[in-house]
């Protein structure tokens, strides 16, 4: 599989200077979606059923002795690991990057153990002789190395999550660059020593000490003594920008032009954390490292102290998304982290609604309302598995992000709703106070917000998190005026017979709206509601806060799902459900654009300029679709060799005023020379 960058649904397709594509939150993912999610389901459940039977260990603490050279990209380490079998067992498993091989695996008493190699899912299997009593702490040391140039088979395909380079390096914890167990969720400490050459300095989590080396470079030694997952290092050169903004102090490593954001990033780091702070209590440490990585690195990444991002995340206006999400990882995984993976919903949905509680700090209610549509159009793309049975996706797919990132921020901004602010953000200290250093379950956070909340909050873990399915709601209703005014007698109908949740009903009257609330359980729940002024319209969920289907999100979705197809140059099965979409809204101009983009990729130019004008002369949702229809009318037309028509196009873009993803720049710029067509344009 290859990767794309997660799209929003507002923001068109462009091309930019680096070869990246505009966007305003990039989310690196793997590449898959819709008829492949039965293999990935398959293959995953798989995955986790062999995880399930191997013989279970908890790593306490690992020690690691490493050489480093970035400038023969080569790694040479010893790691010790503490551990304590769950169960008894005669061999232990991990993890462990398939470009590093074990040299060398000796128990305790220094005594050779055998090992074996699974290369196809990056295992390594240590055989005990005398085998390891369950609960009985056992330690062993793994002797490995090899080169990891960042072109290496990644355990998460298509993404780089390690690489050293002459000027710079990373080593992420999902990169497995040394033995791992219980991915995501076995908690450890660590202690780290790692030597490098003259001139590079090595940045991970803990305090640290640095020593000259014997070969005449440096070792530098990190110590990290919480239970979390420390591990993941960065090697760089030179100083770094040192930032204190509200009293947070940074340290950021940025490269060559991303160089000029560092002040900026820092600034900012210090304005999110302050925030955060307020939303979840004490950060696990005030001071935070900002490191750049490379482009096809995952776009953000987050360990203890330490944030690291791609260079398609730093841009010149602060990407606040994408750095909020990141830094709110220091409280979701590093300080609580889900006991195993069927909660990892705890984890990226706390990220993902944390960007968007910022979002809503900084620009307002509506620009979070603008956020949480994106991203339940997201939540609706998958229909299965549970949220509470992501253990059978795969890491990092689109699936997987739906699931536990984008429905699991829904299900939080639903109970928000239902409790209140207060009661959720005292709920959201407790449970980061009663499991700071831990692993917690999804029963841990419903236990810890009904106290917040003083209510049950049973039916609505069950309904959000172990069913899957959106209710569509049948409105039904009859008004009778009465001696005090009016009263609305009606009916909700839905096809959810397990569905409980109270509903808003927003009856506009001939003088002030009326809000008031409904019960709505099971397939049909009738009302009645009185009122003073006549009413004119019932509208139920107005603000659009529970996660539902109508005809608009019916759109979005198909829209949606037709533009991870389009990204995988499925282009049928896009065109498919971009024809879902004009189904239920035959002026949406999104999906005309989509189709034109489409066309215009196949260079089917006549079809393109059909859906462009179609896109033009629809409902012009989002508004962005008239800019970037009439730029592309220009582009076809300039392909053609009709310079006249393609000039007026682009004063046309011009005259919207739009300037959404650089459209102005872009109109400018082939106004004074004319396009031409380039591969994989668009």
């Amino acid at each position: 599989m290859l990767w794309y960058f997660k799209r929003r649904r507002s923001e068109p397709v462009v091309r930019v200077t680096d070869g990246t594509r505009s966007r305003p939150e990039p989310v690196l993912r793997v590449r898959a979606f819709g008829w492949i999610l039965a293999a990935l389901l398959l293959g995953a459940s798989a995955w986790a059923q062999q995880q399930q039977q191997r013989p279970r260990v908890d790593v306490t603490k690992y020690t690691i002795d490493a050489e480093i050279n970035p400038r023969t990209q080569s790694l040479l380490a010893t790691a010790k690991i503490d551990f304590t079998p769950v169960d008894a067992t005669n061999d232990v498993t991990f993890e462990l990057n398939n470009a590093l091989a074990v040299s060398k695996a000796i128990d305790q008493q220094n005594q050779p153990l055998a090992t074996s190699r699974n290369s196809q899912d990056f295992t390594v299997t240590v055989t005990l002789p005398n085998g390891a009593q369950k609960t009985q702490p056992c330690s062993i040391a793994l002797t490995y190395g090899g080169k990891l140039t960042g072109d290496e088979d990644s355990p998460i395909n298509g993404i780089k999550f390690a690489a050293l380079h002459p000027d710079y390096g990373y080593l992420l914890y999902p990169a497995r660059w040394f033995p791992v167990s219980g991915y995501t969720t076995d908690r450890f400490m660590a202690d780290l020593r790692i030597t490098v050459p003259p001139d590079y300095r090595v940045i991970a989590s803990g305090d640290v000490k640095s020593d000259r080396a014997a070969n005449g470079g440096t070792t530098f030694s990190f110590h990290y003594d919480k239970a979390s997952f420390p591990g993941s290092i960065a090697i760089v050169k030179g100083e770094p920008v040192k930032v204190s903004s509200q009293g947070i102090n940074s340290q950021v490593f940025f490269r060559d032009q991303e160089a000029a954001s560092a002040q900026a990033y820092g600034d900012e780091t210090g304005k999110i954390m302050t925030f955060l702070t307020s939303q979840y209590g004490l950060a696990p440490q005030a001071t935070l490292t900002l490191v750049e990585t490379e482009a096809g690195a995952v776009n953000g990444y987050s360990a203890p102290g330490i944030v690291f991002l791609a260079p398609s995340a730093i841009t010149k206006t602060v990407n606040t998304r994408v750095l909020a999400n990141q830094l709110s990882r220091q409280w979701f995984g590093i300080l609580v982290s889900p006991a195993n993976r069927n909660h990892l919903w705890l984890t990226n949905g706390g990220a993902r609604y944390s960007e968007m509680l910022y979002v809503e700090h900084t620009a307002g209610p509506g620009a979070m309302e603008n956020d949480m549509k994106a991203t339940y159009v997201e939540a609706l793309t998958v229909k299965d598995p549970p949220v509470i049975q992501a253990s059978r996706l795969e890491d990092y797919s689109p699936e997987y992000w739906a699931v536990t990132a984008a429905k699991g921020a829904a299900i939080l901004n639903m109970l928000r709703h239902i409790i209140g602010d207060q009661a959720f953000t005292q709920g959201m200290h407790a449970f980061m106070d009663r499991y700071s250093w831990q692993s917690a379950t999804t029963e841990d956070f419903r236990k810890v917000m009904e106290q917040a909340a003083n209510r049950d909050l049973r039916y609505f873990f069950i309904q959000w998190l172990e069913s899957s399915g959106a209710p569509d709601f049948k409105l039904e209703y009859t008004v009778f005026r009465t001696p005090k005014g009016f009263r609305v007698v009606g009916k909700i109908d839905q096809d959810l017979d397990t569905f409980r949740m109270p509903v808003d009903l927003r009856i506009d009257t001939e003088g002030n709206p009326e809000d008031k609330t409904v019960e709505v359980t099971g397939t049909s729940s009738e009302f009645s509601v009185d009122t003073f002024g006549k009413p004119r319209k019932l509208t139920l969920d107005p603000n659009h806060v529970l996660l539902r289907v109508d005809p608009s999100i019916n759109v979005a979705v198909a829209i949606r799902r037709g533009e991870q197809f389009f990204e995988i140059g499925d282009y049928q099965n896009a065109l498919r459900e971009y024809e879902k979409a004009l189904q239920v809204n035959k002026t949406s101009s999104l999906a005309h654009y989509r189709i034109g983009e489409l066309f215009f990729k196949q260079n089917n130019y006549q079809q393109a300029a059909n859906e462009f004008r179609a896109a033009i002369n629809g409902d012009l949702d989002p508004k962005w679709t008239e800019v970037w229809a009439h730029i592309n009318l220009g582009k076809i037309f300039d392909v053609n060799g009709q310079r006249d028509r393609a000039l007026n196009e682009y004063k046309q873009a011009i005259r919207t005023h739009d300037n959404t993803g650089g459209a102005q720049a872009e109109a400018a710029k082939y106004s004074v020379k004319p396009y031409e067509q380039k591969n994989a344009e668009i």
